[in-house]
This record gives structure tokens, sequence and C-alpha cells, in this order.
């Protein structure tokens, strides 16, 4: 009974998840009520205040369950120290844009993250998930440059932490596009040219290289 008790909450709670990401999407984050989201799901609003304590909690859980996986993907290829680094950091850059492109949840909150949601007071919790989220992988993507320089025998053109700025706002800007209009250009394709000709003007080669 306690195990069928438990499957029955999980399901609740991805089901007011899945209600958040369609209704979030189709009229905005700051225009939609805990109670929107409670009918589009087929429950009470006292559901949604068991499983999340706001409505800027239920968001982050949304966001969470598409970007987890990108994030892992990331530290699991830094785990690899037998490799050059710079090959990891162009996959786990692929991985992300493929995923955007080709996985509809994960496109899905993308554009809610991305043009539908405004940092009101109600909302500033997500603002500093995003924040904290940009600063991660920020750093992740700074070690990432630092260590194929080094790995590679090269001097970056600029320093590690300006250069990860740079290319987070390359990738970052091409999937906002993309969001706008996906038939305007491939996101992967387009993607991975833009990321090499950025990385070949820090003076690394994005096809790898020997110590």
């Amino acid at each position: 009974m306690a195990r069928r008790t438990k499957e029955d909450a999980l399901a609740t709670r991805h089901s007011l998840l899945d209600a958040a990401e369609l209704l979030f999407q189709d009229q905005g984050v700051s225009r939609t009520s805990l109670n929107d989201i409670a009918r589009q799901a087929g429950t009470s609003r006292g559901a949604i205040y068991w499983h999340f304590r706001d409505k800027a909690d239920l968001f982050n859980a949304m966001m969470e369950r598409v970007t987890l996986p990108l994030e892992q993907s990331f530290q699991d290829a830094g785990r690899d120290t037998h490799s050059d680094p710079l090959i990891r950091l162009c996959g786990g850059v692929r991985d992300a844009l493929l995923r955007v492109s080709t996985d509809p949840q994960t496109r899905r909150v993308f554009e809610v993250a991305t043009h539908k949601v405004e940092y009101v007071d109600e909302l500033q919790a997500v603002r500093l998930r995003h924040l904290k989220a940009r600063h991660e992988f920020l750093s992740q993507v700074e070690r990432g440059l630092q260590a194929a320089a080094t790995w590679q025998s090269v001097e970056l053109a600029m320093p590690a932490a300006t250069a990860a700025e740079g290319l987070h706002a390359i990738i970052d800007g091409l999937i906002q596009n993309w969001l706008l209009d996906s038939a305007i250009f491939d996101l992967v394709a387009v993607g991975q040219e833009v990321m090499a000709v950025y990385l070949r003007g820090l003076g690394l080669r994005p096809g790898g290289g020997t110590r």
C-alpha cells in the first residue's frame, strides 16, 4: 500500500509539472495561476502545495526535469581525464543542442524559460535559480577551456573566464533565436560550426590535439 501511495504521489507530481509546462507555454508564467495548473492536471490546489512551496518552486522543478540531465552530461564528461578536454566540452554542447532541437519537452521548457517568464516578485526564486545554473555552467566551461589549453599546449587569446562568457553568449543566443523560428537554421549544425570558429579564434584546435 505504501508503495502504491508513493507511486500515486509521484504520478500527481508529474501531472502537475506537465500541466504547468503546457500552460506556461500557452499563456506565460505570470498569467498562469496555481488554480489553472490544478484544473489542467485534474487535481486540487492543495495537491500543488503538497508537492511545491509556491509557483516559483514548481517552475524550478519543471526546469530541473530537463536541465539536470544536461548538467549531468557535462559533469560526466569532466570525469574523463584521458582525452582532450575540448572534445568533451564540444560533445557536451552538441548533446545539449541536439536535445533542445529533438526532444519536445526540452524545447517546450526552454521556450518557457526564454520567452514566457517575467522575473516579477513571486518569481525571484526563479531568477536566482537561473543565475545559479548560469554560474555553474560558466565555471564548467572555464575549467574545460583552461584544461584544453593545457592539454593542447597553447595559450588562450583571452582569459578562460572571459572566453567562457563569450561561448555562453553564442550558445544561448543561438538557442533563443532558434526557438523563435526553428525553420531558420539547423541548431546543431550551425551551433557546432560557430563554436568551432570561436574556439579556433581562442587558439584551440576543435578537432583535438595532443599534450
